[in-house]
């Protein structure tokens, strides 16, 4: 998938990671956003003839940082100068540069400028990267679903849920793993009248049955399909006072309910 000027490639991992590899048009240096596998990207920087430039970091769980230190190990053996970014408030060795919300990561080899956002829920200090055009959001927001919370709460989930869902419409939207099918069988129990979600989860059946990734999604599709982004909409306040027996007084209450049901599904 590109943009103007930009390539953002998926490299899969494990059992259904993927990390992300951006790169400019007619330029052999690269980034690479949660490389939890060493093993794999090498493979994609060889066989694609690619400069490792850059590392960004979204969140210190081991399938997004397990691969940085191979990495960085086979990038000296060949004089390749990398850097790595990643969030400031999370204990991860191998940071060079540590980041938090408000700052911008320029990506010279690339020519690409990233905001930054906190986004505390999954981990406390899990960060995205952004600009008009892509999104690297880790493991906080998936297509029709969110991250679990391990270590945040649901107040500082659905807030971190919010700012996303504010951020232009287009801006395309690649998490860090292959959970859409799932997630869109969920939705459909919170929000079965929902005419966009039936006719996305028919789409990415489509896609999956053909072993296609159904990642980018984008933030216009996710605030019409994802539940965790609508928990304003009266049709989730009413599937989570169903499920709860009781009534919730606020969107955060609501998203919490939204969240433990999940987890139990």
């Amino acid at each position: 998938m590109s943009n103007t000027h930009h390539i953002v490639t998926a490299i899969q991992a494990f059992n259904d990671n993927y990390i992300w590899a951006l790169a400019e048009k007619n330029n052999d240096k690269i980034t690479l956003i949660d490389p939890g596998d060493a093993g794999v990207c090498i493979d994609y920087l060889q066989e694609s003839n690619l400069v490792l430039s850059n590392i960004l970091i979204t969140h210190h769980h081991s399938d997004h940082v397990g691969g940085i230190k191979n990495l960085l190990e086979y990038a000296k053996l060949r004089k390749w100068q990398v850097t790595v970014y990643g969030p400031a408030s999370e204990n991860i060795a191998q940071l060079d540069i540590t980041l938090k919300e408000g700052d911008a990561v320029t990506l010279a080899d690339t020519h690409c400028q990233l905001n930054v956002l906190d986004l505390p829920g999954h981990t406390k200090g899990h960060i995205a990267y952004y600009n008009k055009d892509i999104l690297f959001c880790g493991d906080t927001l998936f297509s029709g679903g969110c991250g679990r919370l391990f270590e945040g709460t649901p107040e500082q989930m659905h807030h971190s849920l919010s700012k996303l869902a504010s951020l232009p419409a287009n801006t395309l939207i690649y998490c860090a793993h292959e959970y859409t099918q799932a997630n869109l069988a969920f939705a459909l129990a919170v929000e079965p009248d929902n005419n966009d979600l039936h006719k996305y989860s028919e789409l990415v059946a489509l896609k999956r049955d053909k072993n296609q990734a159904s990642i980018p999604s984008n933030i216009a599709l996710e605030r019409q399909i994802n539940p965790f982004l609508r928990c304003h909409e009266p049709a989730i306040k009413q599937a989570a006072q169903a499920y709860s027996k009781k009534k919730q007084t606020s969107d955060s209450e609501v998203f919490s309910v939204i969240r433990a049901w999940k987890d139990n599904f």
